[in-house]
């Protein structure tokens, strides 16, 4: 079979099967903390004797694991390869969606570091298969392609979530039964779809590298100046993911004047999160126009749309909403909208695609000769900015979690534009560099012909 087809295979191939370990995983990610808040109340149909599991102190353990565990995915994936390595990880994605069947504190915490373990490793495989199936000239696209995709799995799986708690003021033990089991069968699916990649014989490099080596590599790389500016823009995108995977829709689920059927409300808000999401795959991957324009003008647009998005969050939420369920007298600064909350979800998702269709894009194409230890960097410092969020969640009220949200938002992309510009001034210095070669080399040529008789 021909080179591109491979290549074109490989990632229409990789994109499906994330879509489905993830519409386990990210919808489960989203409604947990409700799911948990039943199975801590009782009375309320879906309560479980002895469980104490909080869904923001879970995500939490699992991002903080990430973190760590970031550092030795390079080494893993050179150990067996990416192909290998995504399917070693999907069996612990799997596992974790299992805990829906039936909760418990202990085996739930423990899963969620076996998960942390297996994270850094699926995003560094991602990164460096999505890499070396890729090129100049078709990096952008399959960035758009793969990210699309991605998100397609939180839009597929809230869609089955809105169906199944709608009018549900708790979600009950059957409810609960139901959604673990479908997740976790469209996980599984996924894991096996890894098993129908495609050898990449073209590449040598990271046959010949060894686990120490790519380590050593990785570390080495992050203390380059533009990985340390980009760090920046890694920690932003963490605080982001928090936000619309959990801290947004667990607020809108908890606002009591949108109604009894604000539970519903927030799988509808999760639900155009993911249609941000693939609007801006779809936008930044196949539009030409997009790509000619460089990166930067796309950071930029996401800088501004997600500033959008917490104005908006600020003014149409309770402070406490994220903390639990806010009482009739918890007002925000307007009349709670129910489509304003839907409208905010949009622009937070389209401002998420915007950032990490470039980050992606930056990595995978100007940095594809260290793209594992590149993709490692990125996921260690976006899930531990995404722990510490976690982490405070829980305690720290809407305004100061906007307030940090926002100074992030500036560094970040003032960061991203630095290396963006600075790597525009290189490769044109380079192709300069060539051309006079070319040049000279077809001159010395050209008196070469004239001096024969």
């Amino acid at each position: 079979m021909e080179v591109n087809t491979v290549k074109n295979y490989n990632i229409a191939i990789m994109s499906i099967a994330f879509m489905m370990v993830f519409t386990g995983f990210n919808t489960m990610s989203g409604l947990q903390t409700l799911i948990f808040k039943s199975a801590t109340t009782e009375g309320s149909g879906g309560f479980v004797p002895g469980f104490s599991g909080n869904g923001f102190i879970c995500s939490a353990v699992i991002y903080a694991v990430f973190a760590v565990a970031s550092w030795v995915s390079p080494s893993v994936v050179a150990f067996k390869g990416p192909r290998f390595a995504l399917v070693v990880a999907g069996v612990l994605y799997a596992q974790y969606i299992a805990q829906l069947l039936q909760p418990n504190t202990y085996f739930l915490y423990v899963s969620a570091v076996i998960i942390g373990l297996g994270a850094p490793v699926i995003w560094t495989a991602q990164g460096n298969f999505l890499s070396i199936n890729s090129d100049d000239n078709t990096i952008a696209r399959n960035s758009g392609l793969f990210w699309g995709m991605l998100q397609m799995s939180t839009f597929i799986g809230n869609i089955f979530a809105y169906i199944m708690f709608r009018g549900s003021e708790y979600i009950i033990t059957e409810t609960r039964t139901i959604v673990g089991a479908v997740l976790l069968a469209v996980t599984v699916a996924g894991t096996l779809a890894f098993l129908l990649l495609r050898p990449t014989p073209w590449v040598t490099r990271q046959a010949t590298e060894s686990p120490k080596e790519a380590l050593r590599g990785a570390w080495k790389f992050f203390m380059t100046r533009e990985m340390l500016l980009l760090s920046v823009t890694f920690l932003y995108t963490g605080l982001q993911l928090s936000f619309w995977s959990a801290v947004y829709p667990t607020a809108v689920g908890f606002t009591n004047t949108f109604g009894v059927n604000r539970k519903a409300l927030a799988t509808i808000c999760s639900i155009f999160i993911a249609v941000g999401e693939v609007s801006g795959g779809a936008l930044f991957g196949f539009v030409p126009a997009t790509a000619r324009k460089g990166r930067d003008p796309i950071i930029i647009t996401g800088f501004i749309i997600s500033m959008l998005s917490y104005f908006l969050m600020f003014l149409n939420l309770p402070f406490n909403s994220n903390l639990g369920e806010t009482e009739a007298s918890d007002m925000a600064y307007i009349s709670s909208n129910q489509f304003l909350a839907v409208f905010t979800a949009f622009v937070l998702g389209f401002s998420d695609a915007c950032f990490n269709t470039q980050i992606t894009s930056l990595l995978g194409g100007a940095f594809k000769e260290q793209s594992a230890a590149g993709f490692a960097i990125f996921k260690f410092m976006q899930s531990f900015s995404c722990a510490i969020a976690f982490f405070y969640s829980p305690y720290l009220t809407l305004q100061w979690q906007l307030l940090i949200a926002v100074i992030l938002d500036v560094a970040g992309t003032v960061t991203f534009c630095m290396v963006e510009w600075e790597t525009k001034l290189k490769e044109k210095s380079e192709d300069s560099l060539q051309e006079d070669t070319s040049c000279a080399v077809s001159d010395q040529e050209t008196e070469s012909r004239e001096r024969v008789p």
